[in-house]
């Protein structure tokens, strides 16, 4: 599966929004006349006053929601790493795991004796995740209703499966919450998430930089360019930390900020 990115909703008008708290900071406005005169010329020069003097603050006042799926696990564990933000993630109790995919890293595929090897535990996952949780559900449905059941019942709802529908179904949910521990990280998954303004230029400073991990670095990089069609003005110098200031990596930097700067000038 291709990771996706879509942009669910967001706040209406982001930009006037932010920019009538700007103004309020700045002006005696009240309430009531904050959105008087914010056309779209005088919303871009608050928009850009903050930027310049490094007020970010009311830029919080805008928020951005996103679905992305088609991400490992590991990739939704460095997610949850920024905390101001709201996550709601495809659970692993709920969802039958022997429908989900395996992320492959580019490195292992362009690798033959790696990908073959990946593959094989891939393989392997798959079988005794399926194993474990037929037998956990079997031995469930023997104790609790005193029926045995087939694997093929169990798969195409027949039977058993069917004469016992919510009671198994209640019981396969106790087995995935088990099951699940086999489960790697290459686990495909899918979440939504909200974020602030503010919080996602702090995202894309840190995950559009080359020394993020190639599939949040994929996924900063769509989730950027959808920020930058709805909001050009706020998110206009979002990026990495390296467009504007010295590469903050120190020796671990990637050396390419010439090429940095060429990438997100074009985004």
């Amino acid at each position: 599966m291709a990771i996706n990115v879509t942009l669910l909703s967001h706040t209406p008008n982001p930009e006037q929004t932010v920019a009538m708290a700007a103004k309020l900071c700045y002006s005696p406005a009240t309430i009531n006349t904050i959105k008087d005169g914010l056309t779209p010329e005088k919303t871009a020069d608050f928009i850009k006053m903050l930027a310049d003097m490094g007020h970010e603050s009311p830029m919080e006042h805008a928020s951005f929601t996103f679905g992305i799926e088609g991400v490992s696990r590991a990739c939704s564990h460095q997610f949850v790493r920024h905390r101001i933000a709201s996550y709601s993630q495809q659970s692993q109790r709920y969802v039958d795991g022997c429908s989900f995919d395996f992320v492959i890293p580019p490195a292992i595929e362009a690798n033959p004796a790696a990908l073959l090897a990946y593959e094989a535990a891939a393989e392997a996952t798959r079988n005794a995740y399926a194993k474990i949780r037929f037998e956990l559900i079997k031995s469930q449905v023997k104790e609790q209703l005193g029926e045995d059941i087939t694997e093929e019942d169990l798969q195409n709802g027949t039977g058993v499966a069917a004469k016992f529908k919510k009671e198994i179904g209640a019981i396969a949910k106790t087995a995935n919450e088990d099951a699940r521990f086999v489960l790697p990280n290459a686990c495909t998954t899918a979440f939504v998430v909200t974020m602030n303004t503010r919080s996602l230029m702090n995202f894309f400073a840190h995950r559009c930089c080359n020394r993020a991990q190639w599939e949040i670095q994929i996924v900063a990089d769509k989730m950027l360019a959808l920020c930058k069609a709805t909001a050009p003005g706020l998110f206009k110098r979002s990026g990495p930390n390296c467009l504007y200031e010295k590469c903050p990596e120190g020796r671990m930097t990637c050396g390419k900020q010439i090429q940095v700067k060429e990438k997100y000038a074009q985004l």
